[in-house]
């Protein structure tokens, strides 16, 4: 399990006054149907914070599936999209510690006190980076959100080690210091 990830579990006692399990023996008695739901059930009934909304719903919805099962499934068949996502993993660890890495079925969500960008390998040759980048324009390799519709305000497109240079680092930094 990630570093992160297991920080914020064994501080979930003294934070939101439950451990995963009580959250998760919690929303299990109420079947939600949507994850969307869920989150905004804890948020507004139990007063959670974004991150620890997201972080229970997903970790109840994964069915004993570990963050390295996860990925594993994400990118069976593209299998050459992984040095882009390690890469960009290693980029979102050296920008601070207090960001939790998520992953989910088809995405991996980058957290702060908010959500400030998801990694999905979106086809065989190709993934997408959405960012959380209110009131900036789309300019160089930062495009319209595109499929991510609202969890997300852009994306950039990567295909290559390459690709994840200079500019996308600029604005993976921005993200995640606009999430404070």
């Amino acid at each position: 399990m990630d570093k992160a990830l297991q920080t914020m579990i064994n501080n979930m006692p003294a934070k939101t006054g439950k451990s995963l399990e009580q959250w998760i023996k919690i929303l299990k008695s109420k079947n939600f149907d949507k994850h969307g739901v869920a989150v905004k059930f804890l948020k507004t009934e139990h007063d959670l914070t974004h991150g620890f909304a997201n972080t229970i719903v997903t970790l109840s919805n994964e069915k004993n599936d570990t963050s390295e099962e996860l990925l594993l499934n994400q990118y069976q068949g593209k299998e050459s999209l992984k040095p882009i996502y390690q890469a960009l993993i290693d980029i979102v660890k050296s920008l601070g510690s207090d960001i939790i890495i998520t992953p989910k079925k088809g995405s991996v969500s980058l957290i702060r006190k908010k959500q400030f960008a998801l990694i999905k390998p979106a086809t065989k040759t190709r993934i997408d980076l959405g960012l959380k980048l209110k009131n900036v324009d789309v300019q160089g390799c930062l495009q319209n959100s595109g499929p991510f519709g609202t969890m997300c305000t852009h994306r950039i497109q990567l295909t290559k080690i390459t690709d994840v240079g200079e500019e996308v680092i600029d604005w993976l930094t921005m993200a995640y210091n606009k999430s404070i």
